[in-house]
């Protein structure tokens, strides 16, 4: 039987438990000699439970409740180590966990689930239980799982670690881990489970998912729990080339640069050439350079020029030792003067490796490039060669002969017709760096364009035809006559008319005679005469290869420098005419060297300004973009004055919304646009946006946001026009135009007052927009009120770069104007609600004139139409000089003052009754709306820049 001593000395346990400092072995091992010893365990367990109930009511996480807790799990998982079958107190802990298990204390409920996390921890890994009880456990924690408080949540997670079954496609326990990675939003939760998860097919496609969570922490224990519970490879190249592409661009990059590279290196014994192949650097070359300079951070200068060599061998040479080569150099050149003495180490002179490049450009005929097996290897090797032309900004070129002899080699392979057409563009580039100055850049590049374009060729005299043909017809009746007189000669020889046999032989040596004179003729008529001429050539390839070093070379030219003679014979000569050629691939780059070389030049703006528009209405869905990226840049550098020297006042062409709804009352445009031809182009980039095609819209977007950004137009109607556009359901999988749209609200908005003017200004046709969209329209889904949030916010005062006067005053006065006009609209409570957001300033003159509306406006509008502010129809709070008083939960009006009480309205919704007349109370001497007190105010909680796809 149980004594009072053995009662004392379980307090007595508990209470030494919960300092740190004890030995909480020594405790467990007495306090469980002492439960040996008992015949009558009963009274103990009783006795036991009642002291672990005063920590099981404390939620926070006490030292002290953490220590008893600890003790309690190491006391009962000592009788697991002890006796093999049977665990009576361990059994007898369980149950009581799992009646307790469903108390109405979130305490109660946390601790529960603690306890039994910890003991199923601390049990032995070849520890069974009982059947019954396994699944009783495994059912509470189910529930659990889905406990309203996100500490239950997360010990409930941990607690299933040792009962989830990874083998098993329906383990229960399997499906809640997932279910909750995906829909948990408690991002401590979701970190919990990632930590405990087993690795499967299932579950590794929801891992990978949590390394695009919304928060770093979840992020960066993701990519932790990747390095460690999966082998390199277990994963496809895709979601190879996925973690690292999305994990180095990441705020969490540290995590695949400290643990998930070093532990895929580890599983390939540290061979980073080994990791190439596993990430496709063919089609991943990015990829692969981020991933081999990340590496080179942390490795020693040793590592990395062991088994160097300055060149490698062209039978050598494969993708994945050539990307190493390539991001080597480049790492070591970054380094600066640091890194000169290494870099000579693995990279040679300019003028040794100029030849080496020379001889490893592939060469291959038409032929060759057909077969597919030899498609196959050109492909290879182009890539080879890329990487190694990528090389020549590693060069040392400050010597002159070197620097000479590596323009001959480029020039050469630039000149070589076999030169692949994709390595063309980064020739010319790696050209162009090597000379500094413009002009000898434009004389370089004319020169080769114009041995590309018109090759030399020797010729010899014109061939006459007539003569040839005459020639041919003297052969033929010679040989024909010789045949003749043979015949003859050896009938003679055969009748013995020896006499005649020797006038045939005569004859036969005269026509033999003439046949050679008529041969040499023909030979000397053929012979080539040393003599060249150019010829030029018009094939699609050749036109390519030319406008794509024109291009580079514009790209690469100072925009200050304007177009010269050499320039503009280019223009005229090559780029104009191949506008209308043939060959989409040849109108595309023929329309990029246009509208680059137009960028240089305001004259050759304004004549092919026509053009440009012509082609992004009429071509191909490419070349439209491209022409569309040339107009858009041309805006951007002379602004719509390029269309007329006389900047006239602007306004933007009606317009239909995306949901089909024409905006019949313009508002007023502010900016210098450039007349009709300023118009007609707005009009055409406004019918873009709402054309099918998704480049083109979304190119339309980004080009809209940069000349309203940068002022070179300014439409309250087409900000609303973006704002629709990036609520509109139809845009939803283009992320660009998302992403575009919604950095450049933020920072139109903020740049200037002007700018949140023309913002306050789109906010009523954009909820009359929405307001008014038929149910087949997409807008009809959009939820106007977090449209309406988001005007809000991007015109709030605290955005400002530079702290201006509100906007919000204008907008709560038209907001008043527009529910005047018809109180019975469904916006009204819209706008109520937007006027209660507000921020109005101090100013007297406005206050008053907005408090005369607004006692108007109560006065019209019916009751029923009173906004809902908050959840609990709370009015919200605007600023410190004019704040309105906030209701309690209960849909009552805050109390200001004693002296200044607002009679409580009904739940109904009703209007506050003031007075017997329903006038608004004098709450100080000039009727302004009462001050509530700090004990009163409600924090908004409405998010900066809401969306409705926010992650």
């Amino acid at each position: 039987k149980m004594t009072a001593d053995s009662e004392m000395e379980i307090k007595e346990a508990f209470n030494r438990a919960q300092k740190g400092h004890n030995n909480k072995a020594k405790l467990v091992a007495v306090l469980k000699n002492r439960y040996n010893t008992l015949e009558d365990k009963t009274l103990f367990h009783e006795k036991f439970i009642h002291y672990l109930k005063y920590a099981m009511i404390v939620y926070k996480r006490e030292p002290a409740v953490e220590n008893v807790i600890e003790f309690v799990a190491k006391f009962a998982s000592k009788e697991d180590e002890e006796e093999e079958d049977d665990h009576p107190f361990l059994t007898f802990i369980f149950n009581f966990l799992l009646e307790s298990h469903k108390a109405n204390s979130h305490a109660v409920r946390f601790r529960v689930c603690q306890l039994i996390n910890k003991l199923l921890g601390s049990m032995s890994e070849n520890a069974q239980i009982d059947d019954d009880l396994f699944d009783s456990l495994h059912q509470a924690m189910l529930i659990r799982v889905t406990d309203k408080f996100p500490n239950v949540r997360i010990q409930a997670a941990l607690a299933m670690t040792r009962l989830q079954q990874p083998q098993d496609p329906d383990c229960p326990t399997v499906s809640a881990y997932m279910l909750i990675l995906d829909n948990d939003s408690n991002a401590e939760v979701r970190r919990a489970v990632l930590s405990c998860i087993a690795m499967s097919p299932i579950t590794l496609v929801k891992v990978l998912k949590r390394t695009r969570d919304v928060k770093e922490s979840v992020r960066k224990l993701a990519y932790q729990v990747l390095a460690d519970k999966v082998h390199v490879k277990a994963l496809s190249i895709a979601q190879r080339v996925t973690l690292l592409e999305e994990g180095l661009h990441d705020t969490s990059g540290t995590a695949v640069k400290t643990r998930l590279l070093p532990s895929w290196l580890k599983h390939l014994d540290g061979d980073v050439v080994l990791l190439l192949p596993r990430l496709d650097v063919e089609n991943c070359s990015e990829t692969a350079l981020e991933v081999l300079k990340a590496i080179f951070t942390n490795m020693p200068e040793e590592e990395m020029l062991k088994d160097r060599v300055k060149l490698i061998p062209g039978d050598a040479l494969s993708c994945e030792n050539v990307i190493y080569w390539r991001a080597l150099c480049e790492f070591v050149r970054a380094k600066g003067d640091e890194g000169e003495e290494m870099l000579e180490k693995i990279l040679p002179d300019a003028a040794t490796y100029a030849d080496y490049l020379q001889g490893t450009v592939p060469v291959l005929s038409e032929a060759q490039r057909a077969e597919f097996n030899s498609l196959e290897m050109a492909m290879r090797k182009e890539f080879i060669s890329q990487q190694l032309i990528h090389l020549v900004g590693c060069l040392d070129t400050n010597e002159e002969g070197g620097r000479k002899r590596v323009l001959a080699v480029l020039q050469e392979l630039l000149c070589r017709p076999q030169t692949p057409a994709s390595l063309v563009s980064l020739l010319t580039e790696k050209l162009l760096s090597l000379i500094p100055d413009d002009n000898r850049r434009i004389q370089m590049v004319a020169e080769i364009i114009s041995d590309v374009r018109e090759p030399i060729a020797e010729a010899g005299p014109p061939l006459d035809e007539a003569q040839d043909r005459r020639r041919q017809i003297k052969l033929a009746e010679v040989k024909v006559r010789i045949l003749e007189a043979r015949q003859a000669l050896d009938d003679c020889i055969a009748a013995q008319e020896f006499s005649n046999a020797a006038q045939f032989k005569d004859s036969i040596t005269e026509l033999e005679n003439q046949r050679n004179l008529v041969l040499q003729e023909a030979a000397e008529g053929s012979q080539p005469v040393d003599r060249e001429v150019r010829t030029e050539k018009s094939d699609p390839d050749t036109l390519l290869r030319c406008l794509t070093m024109c291009a580079e070379l514009l790209k690469q030219m100072n925009i200050k420098t304007r177009i010269g003679p050499t320039l503009s014979a280019i223009v005229s000569s090559l780029i104009v005419p191949c506008i209308a050629n043939a060959h989409p691939a040849v109108r595309n780059m023929a329309v990029v060297c246009l509208g680059t070389s137009a960028l240089h030049s305001k004259e050759l703006a304004k004549a092919h300004m026509v053009l440009l528009l012509q082609i992004a209405q009429l071509d191909e869905v490419k070349i439209r973009i491209s022409a569309l990226r040339s107009i858009i840049d041309l805006l951007l550098l002379f602004s719509f004055q390029l269309l007329s020297e006389k900047p006239v006042t602007q306004a933007t062409p009606a317009s239909h919304s995306p949901g089909g709804q024409e905006e019949e009352e313009p508002t007023e445009e502010k900016g210098d646009l450039a007349g009709d031809t300023a118009q007609s182009i707005l009009q055409l980039l406004s019918e873009f946006l709402d054309g099918e095609v998704s480049d083109l819209r979304t190119e339309t977007a980004q080009g809209l946001a940069k000349l309203m950004y940068m002022d070179r137009f300014s439409s309250a109607k087409m900000f609303s026009r973006l704002v629709l556009l990036w609520y509109n359901p139809v845009t939803e999988g283009d992320t660009s135009l998302r992403h575009c749209l919604g950095v450049f609200f933020q920072l139109y908005a903020r740049e200037s007052r002007a700018h949140q003017e023309v913002v306050g200004e789109s906010f009523l046709p954009t909820v009359r927009t929405l307001m008014n969209a038929p149910a087949t329209s997409p807008l009809a889904e959009v939820d106007p009120s977090n449209v309406v949030e988001l005007l809000v916010e991007l015109t709030r005062p605290g955005t400002l770069i530079k702290p201006s006067v509100c906007v919000h005053d204008s907008m709560a006065l038209r907001v008043c104007g527009e529910i005047l006009k018809d109180q019975t609209a469904p916006e009204v409570r819209l706008y109520a609600k937007t006027l209660n957001n507000l921020e109005v300033s101090a100013n007297e003159g406005t206050r008053q004139e907005l408090h005369a509306l607004l006692l108007e406006v109560t006065q019209v509008t019916p009751a029923n139409q009173v906004a809902q502010v908050t959840p609990a129809n709370q009015v919200a709070r605007v600023t410190p000089a004019n704040q309105v008083a906030r209701v309690t939960p209960a849909n009552q009006v805050a109390r200001v003052t004693p002296a200044n009480q607002v009679t409580r309205v009904t739940p109904a919704n009703q209007v506050t009754r003031v007075t017997p007349a329903n006038q608004v109370a004098r709450v100080t001497p000039a009727n302004q709306v009462a001050r509530v007190t700090p004990a009163n105010q409600v924090t908004q909680v409405t998010s900066a820049n809401p969306h409705p796809n926010a992650r």
